[in-house]
């Protein structure tokens, strides 16, 4: 498995170095490009992001995330419309913000109860029984994004930092939760 997700980002950054070096845009100062494909880590989760500028000049983009939780057995696809303006006192850096929606498969849950156990001398211990759920669960939620970029300028990379909250319902249950995460994407 290890060795699939090496082969894949070694496959994507030969392809970005060619392609930009074949196109090498004649404007540095753009912080918009066509297209970036990168890896996303993040705090709560990680994964593949493919971030898209829609045509014309006005900072558009679609950005899409494959990505799997730490501790879930499972994957979500999350689709975010951002808008992107530059920070005019620093060549290459933007910030962005957005909205959108996800959905996502998990197998399992894994949750623990405390159970009193004894009672002495006034106190009462326990120990923790922990429990493991092996159903799989659909989610579904709506996505924010804020965060900020930086095109290298000689360079076809672009990093990023963001902060991404989300509202997810989870078998029954709701939960607003917080990511940040740090991506890395070679641009077309």
């Amino acid at each position: 498995m290890k060795k699939s997700w090496l082969v894949t980002l070694l496959v994507v950054l030969m392809a970005g170095t060619s392609a930009w070096a074949q196109k090498k845009s004649t404007s540095s100062a753009s912080t918009s490009y066509g297209t970036g494909i990168g890896l996303r880590a993040g705090g709560y989760s990680s994964g593949l992001t493919v971030k898209h500028f829609l045509s014309g000049k006005n900072g558009v983009a679609v950005e899409g995330l494959l990505t799997t939780e730490y501790k879930a057995r499972g994957a979500r696809l999350t689709v975010l419309l951002e808008k992107q303006n530059s920070i005019k006192d620093i060549k290459g850096l933007a910030y962005y913000y957005g909205a959108g929606a996800h959905a996502g498969a998990y197998r399992g849950s894994y949750y623990y109860r405390e159970v009193r156990y004894y009672q002495k001398k006034g106190r009462t211990y326990y120990y923790t029984q922990y429990y493991e759920d092996d159903t799989r669960y659909v989610a579904l939620g709506a996505d924010l994004i804020l965060g900020l970029e930086y095109k290298m300028p000689d360079l076809p990379f672009v990093l990023g930092v963001d902060y991404k909250p989300f509202f997810e319902v989870f078998d029954g249950n709701v939960g607003v939760y917080n990511d940040a995460a740090l991506s890395l994407r070679v641009i077309f």
